[in-house]
């Protein structure tokens, strides 16, 4: 007596290509239709009017998969597409199953434009650390083909499987590259936490402001170069911050309060800076500044781009005079830290939904405590010890760190 065969369904990879229009994508999943198919997986990109769309489909058991493939083929002709299809194998299918574990990585790359050079330097990076793209997305908007003489970003997305092969070379390559092309590269694991960041907080001198505030302020009261020398000391973590506040502070003594606002209306804003605030508050993101400054100049900006909380250093101020020293505690590099954990615990989240964003050798501990720590424009030996840096773009570029594209925008 005969075995009675079984017949099971048929898995198929399409890939159709041809010239994008409307309606190409319901015509031919239509026609699966007809057929009961399962759509398994599906990938859709147009380029400049160019589309390719992927499809694999499951085809039922009482299907005749040859007459599937000759009715699609059929079908994508009428529409003007070509249609190639592979077969996959069970074997081979139930290792691309197998393969829905794996870590996932996204790898953002940052320029004012992006070349074919750092474009290929950065996909044999991938290739080199034995990992997979999923998924290459551009979020940047299209650039325009004859320049407006306005600034310039580009920003594209790969999505990464596997894991790298060796980690620490890995982050020495990111960071070669990063300077040797002209480029920022952002290492993120694609997880929760990646899409539900809550909190931004930013340093603000170098940082929000393209000055040092005391710097200004030593500028009115004709200590201009001894201050900048010693700030400059203190950020590239030469002098202890605390010590360096205080000498730098107590050489303001007896300059009188009034000149304050006028350095509040002439500092100028970094760039990029109102266009990542507005949306950020857009988004409903809590927004901080955390600065080893002063609050009056926080508070400056807190009304003029709507930041949420404002922590820095206070001034004393004594018969509308300066007196040369600070009240309370110093918001130092711990402090900055401290404030940033305080600020998640105090709306429900964890550190790791929380952005922080910072140029000097005393945002470090607050750059390492949260879930994503940004070095902006950085001193060198902040930008070789966080995990993430943006030396290329202005500061709404942090956006793409998001995952936002140009278009989600105001």
């Amino acid at each position: 007596m005969n075995e009675p065969i079984t017949v099971t369904a048929t898995t198929i990879l399409f890939r159709f290509t041809g010239e994008d229009r409307p309606g190409l994508t319901a015509s031919l999943s239509d026609h699966f239709a007809r057929f009961g198919c399962k759509i398994i997986d599906v990938n859709q990109a147009v380029i400049h009017r160019s589309l390719l769309l992927g499809l694999m489909v499951r085809i039922p058991a009482e299907a005749d998969p040859d007459k599937v493939i000759q009715k699609m083929r059929k079908q994508a002709e009428k529409l003007g597409l070509k249609c190639k299809h592979t077969e996959i194998e069970d074997s081979a299918y139930d290792v691309w199953v197998s393969g829905e574990g794996k870590s996932r990585y996204i790898l953002t790359l940052l320029s004012r434009a992006v070349t074919a050079e750092q474009f290929a330097a950065v996909s044999r990076l991938v290739a080199d650390q034995g990992l997979n793209i999923d998924v290459i997305t551009r979020l940047s908007g299209r650039p325009k083909r004859v320049s407006d003489g306005k600034p310039t970003r580009a920003c594209i997305e790969f999505s990464l499987r596997g894991d790298p092969e060796d980690p620490n070379r890995l982050k020495a390559s990111l960071l070669d590259l990063s300077s040797r092309l002209d480029l920022d590269l952002a290492w993120q694991q694609d997880d929760a936490f990646r899409r539900n960041r809550r909190v931004v907080a930013l340093d603000m001198d170098s940082t929000l402001l393209q000055a040092e505030v005391i710097d200004e302020i030593a500028k009115e009261a004709g200590v201009g170069e001894q201050v900048s020398a010693i700030t400059e000391a203190a950020m590239r973590g030469e002098i202890d911050f605390d010590e360096s506040l205080r000498r730098r502070v107590a050489s303001l003594e007896g300059l009188p309060e009034s000149v304050l606002p006028k350095i509040a209306e002439r500092l100028e804003l970094t760039e990029g800076a109102e266009r990542l605030l507005s949306n950020l508050k857009r988004f409903g993101y809590r927004t901080a500044i955390i600065s080893g400054g002063f609050r009056y100049f926080g508070e400056y900006l807190r009304s003029r781009l709507d930041v949420d909380d404002v922590h820095a250093n206070d001034l004393e101020i004594i018969d509308g005079k300066l007196t040369g020293r600070v009240v309370g505690e110093i918001v130092n590099a711990q402090r900055k830290a401290a404030l940033l954990e305080q600020l998640a615990a105090s709306i429900g989240i964890d550190c790791e939904q929380t952005i922080a964003i910072g140029d000097g050798a005393n945002d470090l501990p607050m750059l390492s405590r949260a879930g994503l720590g940004i070095a902006f424009h950085a001193k060198p030996i902040v930008r070789e010890s966080a995990r993430h840096q943006v030396s290329t773009l202005g500061l709404d570029a942090v956006l793409y760190l998001l995952g936002v594209r140009d278009r989600d925008l105001i």
